[in-house]
């Protein structure tokens, strides 16, 4: 077996324990020589720690694997029709999934399902799902690809761009950038907004001004309130082209 700290192939050879100590040490970058008071257990035990951590590697990999496999069953049975076999709804009713950040994913699922999120659509969707098909739907979309989009109208998109990453200081409107992130690609706890439909982002800035939005709301409807209605339209246009 290969150490992976030093690749070391053990060969038929039957060397003598000084000098096995010896090739221990120096294949694992503990070579010692006269007077070094590191022992070859040291160097065994750090070959040790650095195949442990392989084979953790390993078993979050298979893991990782077992979910977006379980994604993409639970896709083809409930969201594609709506959300796209990946992520990438055609409608602007729906939002584009594909990318989207798999903690934020998971934490709107359970929102629909506790009531904490309204919509018709969504609650008979989510009423069977698990706590582990709702990770496994978030690792699915996490890790599609995410597609550029043209923006249909690049004037009104320029004005996003300053709103998004400066805010309005006359209106006291904060930089959408400030949580979302330059790229707008949010965070595990934010969603990513880059290439989502214009009209989806603009609907659900208006239910966030309008407290329609059930979640997320205590934030978001300080914002929302103060975009004028240029102003969301600009920077529901901006976001849509980034990727």
């Amino acid at each position: 077996m290969t150490c992976p700290q030093c690749e070391h192939m053990p060969t038929n050879d039957n060397p003598s324990p000084s000098k096995a100590r010896r090739r221990a040490a120096t294949d694992c970058g503990l070579y010692l020589k006269p007077g070094n008071t590191v022992s070859a257990a040291a160097a065994s035990l750090k070959c040790l720690v650095a195949m442990a951590a392989m084979a953790a590697c390993l078993v979050t990999g298979a893991h990782a694997a077992t979910d977006t496999a379980r994604g993409e069953e639970l896709v083809q049975a409930k969201c594609f029709i709506c959300h796209g076999a990946n992520g990438e709804s055609s409608s602007p009713a729906f939002p584009r999934l594909a990318g989207q950040n798999a903690a934020y994913v998971v934490r709107q699922l359970g929102d629909y399902k506790a009531g904490k999120r309204k919509s018709t659509t969504m609650q008979p969707m989510v009423e069977d799902l698990s706590a582990d098909d709702m990770k496994a739907l978030g690792s699915f979309f996490a890790v599609q690809a995410t597609q550029a989009h043209p923006v249909d109208d690049g004037d009104l998109a320029q004005v996003g761009k300053f709103i998004y990453q400066r805010g309005n200081p006359y209106a006291g409107v904060a930089s959408c950038a400030t949580c979302h992130g330059g790229d707008a690609h949010g965070t595990e706890a934010l969603p990513r907004l880059a290439g989502q439909h214009a009209q989806y982002t603009e609907n659900q800035l208006k239910l966030f001004n309008k407290r329609e939005r059930t979640n997320d709301n205590a934030v978001m409807h300080g914002i929302a309130s103060k975009l004028s209605e240029l102003e969301l339209k600009a920077v529901a246009a901006y976001i849509s082209g980034l990727k």
